[in-house]
């Protein structure tokens, strides 16, 4: 069996943790160019980018939550069933955030069935055993249970170690009672019951005096306490649970092994690309401070004059094209199988993002029939779906098995058929948003030398370029 490499500092960062700090850390309002809220993502990022320079650890990752349940809903069924949905301006950050994770060359680590809490003690244990030094990089007080030995926590807001006396100034005892005395004491936050009337004082004077929660339930009796000694033998099997709740799992079977933290250099290229794509400006500008390396030209600017359309003029052009990615048939993908539309559904949804384009028998929005679907979901990389086509052997049309009402709303998420026609600007590279919105159903916007607003003619008079065209006399 091959030898494990050594490992000289771990840094555990408690990603779901920053997730909330940055989301109300950061109260002003703030969206990419598309409306996505960037607000936590931003927060988050500018934390990690700190946290990773400061840092002398050669291994470290980003442990999230995944899922609201886990086993402990299986012990308690109550357990955090109280807490409210995450904001909804929140929900849509979760996946930006693991892409901004990714961006930086971090390992971002979840796991199905555990809390994050649970897969941070097991690497810090696995860690430990091995003789490195561990960082846990959060201030949840569920984590100061496994502080001790090789393990410290860092609390990055206030630039703080905490550390066996910190523990221990928090819960009145070390960390290796904590369990005992939060199982007395319950967590309100989790919906972890404990004992009624008993809180962290009591329940580490309790802790003290017995050594642990076995000891104070077998002394139930002998408290002087009415209230408290009726409490302690009513609710002594609610207590058990508790310390079940509370008590982290060190041995999870993860499914991501702890020598895939070992760190790795950034790319700044791969980051800067991220931070332009959320409109992060002055992110942007220290880091190309910093290494030198400047935006990807591909990447469309939409501060930079040579990505915009001028507006002086209905036949106003693109001050440059060399930046526009070539058009090739090679680039384009025909869907005629459910199985491929499926993963451009799944692709556009990580990505948070679609161009959208549709086929009609007519501009007339209340006589036409739906003929395909154009998609692009980023630069150089588009789709045709035909739907209203006539079935030769070389262009068959895709058939949607109806699957029922489920599967029919699925896919309508993505394809609106209110949209009559909205133009894939990202096939060409360039920011719809820095252009005029025109469609065949909001004119108002269009220049008045296009008489019927037509995709083609826009991508005449904005890109300089030719539409590839269809025959309508394959139309059914």
């Amino acid at each position: 069996m091959p030898q494990s490499k050594s490992i000289n500092h771990l840094y555990l960062i408690d990603g779901s943790g920053f997730i909330f700090r940055a989301y109300y850390g950061i109260k002003t309002q703030m969206t990419r160019l598309d409306g996505t809220p960037t607000n936590a993502v931003y927060g988050y990022t500018q934390m990690l980018l700190k946290i990773v320079e400061d840092t002398d650890a050669d291994y470290l990752a980003v442990i999230f939550d995944r899922a609201r349940k886990t086993f402990r809903n299986e012990i308690y069924s109550e357990y955090k069933s109280h807490r409210p949905p995450p904001p909804d301006d929140l929900i849509p950050q979760f996946d930006i955030i693991r892409e901004a994770t990714h961006a930086m060359n971090i390992p971002a680590v979840d796991m199905d069935g555990y809390e994050a809490d649970d897969l941070i003690a097991t690497y810090a244990r696995q860690a430990a055993a091995r003789g490195a030094n561990v960082t846990v990089v959060s201030t949840d007080k569920d984590l100061m249970q496994i502080v001790g030995g090789k393990i410290k926590m860092f609390d990055a807001m206030k630039n703080i170690e905490i550390g066996p006396s910190q523990v221990r100034e928090k819960f009145g005892v070390g960390p290796e009672k904590v369990i005992d005395v939060q199982a007395l004491a319950g967590d309100p936050s989790d919906n972890v019951p404990g004992v009624a009337g008993i809180g962290i004082k009591t329940a580490a004077q309790l802790i003290e005096e017995f050594g642990d929660l076995d000891g104070v339930l077998k002394h139930a009796e002998d408290i002087k306490q009415p209230k408290r000694r009726q409490a302690l033998i009513e609710q002594a099997d609610l207590a058990r649970i508790s310390r079940e709740l509370v008590t982290l799992r060190q041995d999870v079977p993860v499914e991501v092994e702890l020598e895939s933290f070992a760190r790795k250099e950034q790319d700044p290229g791969r980051l800067l690309t991220f931070l332009k794509r959320q409109n992060f400006k002055s992110i942007v500008s220290k880091i190309e401070s910093k290494t030198g390396v400047k935006v990807p030209e591909t990447l469309p600017n939409p501060d930079d004059e040579s990505s915009k359309a001028k507006s002086d003029g209905p036949n106003s052009k693109i001050n440059s094209l060399d930046n526009v990615t070539p058009i090739t048939r090679a680039s384009y993908e025909l869907i005629t199988e459910e199985n491929i539309l499926k993963i451009w559904i799944d692709e556009a949804t990580a990505l948070g993002r679609l161009a959208v384009d549709t086929e009609t028998t007519s501009l007339d929005s209340m006589a036409a029939d739906l003929v395909g679907i154009s998609l692009s979901t980023t630069t150089g990389r588009a789709a045709y779906i035909p739907l209203g086509h006539t079935e030769p052997s070389t262009q068959p049309s895709l058939r949607l098995d109806p699957g029922g009402q489920d599967r029919k709303s699925k896919y309508s998420e993505v394809f609106n058929s209110n949209f009559t026609t909205i133009f894939s600007y990202l096939s060409y590279g360039f920011n719809p948003l820095s252009m005029p919105f025109c469609s065949t159903k909001s004119s108002f916007s269009c220049p008045s030398t296009i008489s019927i607003h037509d995709n083609g003619q826009m991508v005449r008079n904005y890109f300089n370029l030719i539409n590839i065209t269809i025959q309508i006399k394959t139309f059914l």
